[in-house]
């Protein structure tokens, strides 16, 4: 099992001794408020925004179609400084009737004021638009339930592409990711903070597996690309940034399916897997509060070699980053 630690952020009992935070998620997520998850598996997914503020998505699942409308929110809250989580955060309020349970089919009289999208380049974008108040709405959709340890879904759930509503103004959140090699270069590690408005992004508690308790935590899903598990992208790992400055610190280290509590398939062998080392990496994380989705992509590294000058200037590089980052932060100490 693994014991839950304070800010957020669970450790692998196996790895408890080292300093860096290695940090997983299994199975699914449930959703509290965030580039707020509106439908799964949404096709023919159009956006509007009227002059009132309330944006209507229009979809289709299994034939039938649904007029949501979504209003109330925008941007996002940053963690209270307070060690309290009764202050929620944003979530926008919905209404799958179209209207109806108003008394007022407003999907059929709605007027569509949006405006061509200018904003910033959003990943896994379906449509996006420029509301008449100078806003932003966007749909995204990504597949966010995908097994880890690379293992090939095997329940429709898990196949499944999440469609995310997000609604804000100004700058998005920050996802800053490096690669380097920790444990004198014997494995390949990812790490880097996650941040709104220059504040880390954290949760005030999580599961024995990982998974945000409140609002305000979020997991990062790491997919990696022909890696050991196979060819395309495969989900290696899902974690939570944590401490003040919304860090994190992932090694590429082999992972028993059989402990910690990971989802797997009927019959899979009772051994490790990995690690999930490919040729490129990228890390998907929801916004805070109802702000869009981010993703970053980078190539992998190649096996470390100490007679390489080039090598060793990367890794004291990237020693200097991850100490910046942290600062007085207590996890993800080891280089």
């Amino acid at each position: 099992m693994r014991p839950v630690l304070s800010e957020g952020v669970s450790l692998r009992t196996r790895f408890v001794l080292l300093s860096c935070a290695l940090v997983g998620a299994v199975g699914l997520v449930a959703q509290a408020s965030a580039s707020q998850l509106i439908a799964r598996n949404a096709s023919n997914t159009k956006l509007a925004v009227n002059a009132k503020g309330t944006a209507m998505v229009t979809y289709s699942v299994r034939g039938k179609v649904t007029h949501l409308l979504a209003w109330g929110a925008v941007n996002a809250r940053t963690r209270p400084s307070s060690n309290s989580s009764k202050i929620k955060q944003m979530k926008l309020k919905l209404d799958y009737s179209g209207g109806w349970k108003h008394r007022k089919l407003v999907w059929k009289t709605f007027k569509d004021g949006c405006q061509p999208y200018d904003g910033p380049e959003l990943a896994w974008l379906v449509a996006a638009c420029k509301a008449p108040n100078g806003s932003y709405w966007a749909l995204q959709t990504w597949q966010t339930a995908l097994p880890n340890l690379g293992m090939a879904p095997w329940l429709a759930k898990q196949k499944t592409w999440w469609l995310h509503l997000s609604h804000w103004t100004g700058d998005l959140p920050k996802l800053e990711v490096y690669t380097d090699w920790v444990y004198s270069g014997r494995f390949q590690e990812v790490f880097g903070r996650y941040t709104y408005k220059g504040v880390g992004v954290r949760g005030f508690g999580t599961t024995k597996y990982g998974d945000p308790t409140d609002g305000y935590g979020r997991l990062l899903y790491l997919d990696t690309f022909n890696s050991s598990y196979g060819p395309g992208w495969l989900r290696e790992n899902s974690f939570v940034p944590h401490g003040p400055p919304g860090m994190f610190c992932y090694g590429f280290f082999p992972h028993n399916p059989y402990v910690g509590g990971y989802a797997h398939p009927p019959g899979i062998p009772n051994r490790k897997r990995g690690p999930g080392t490919g040729e490129q990496y990228r890390i998907t994380v929801e916004g805070p509060g109802v702000t869009p989705d981010v993703m970053w992509q980078g190539a992998g590294l190649h096996q470390y070699n100490a007679n390489n000058p080039s090598d060793v200037d990367l890794e004291h590089q990237m020693n200097g980053t991850l100490d910046s980052i942290r600062g007085s932060w207590t996890k993800c100490r080891k280089h």
